[in-house]
């Protein structure tokens, strides 16, 4: 059977800490609390890798570093393609 699951670019790993990524990439935070990662902003949750959140989570953490890269890939796609359409307003 063909592999189904569709490659993502790679921004971050388990390894990012979790205060480095929501301050990276601000378009992983809806994929972080709708698994429950409601403490975003506390203390011990920066200093901890994505990973470790996974895990604390009950999350397999391979599956969680894949939906904050495929959440960063659609939301920068969208944020380019409304550019390019804004450029092409402003030539016509």
């Amino acid at each position: 059977m063909e592999d189904m699951k569709k490659e993502f670019e790679k921004f971050v790993d388990g390894n990012i800490l979790i205060g480095d990524l929501v301050q990276e990439y601000p378009e992983s935070i809806p994929v972080l609390l709708n698994i429950g990662m409601h403490c975003l902003g506390c203390p011990s949750s920066a200093g901890e890798s994505l990973e470790e959140a996974a895990y604390v989570h009950g999350y397999i953490p391979e599956s969680v570093v894949d939906a904050v890269n495929a959440q960063i890939s659609f939301a920068r796609a969208a944020k380019a393609e409304a550019e390019a359409q804004a450029a092409q307003a402003a030539q016509e």
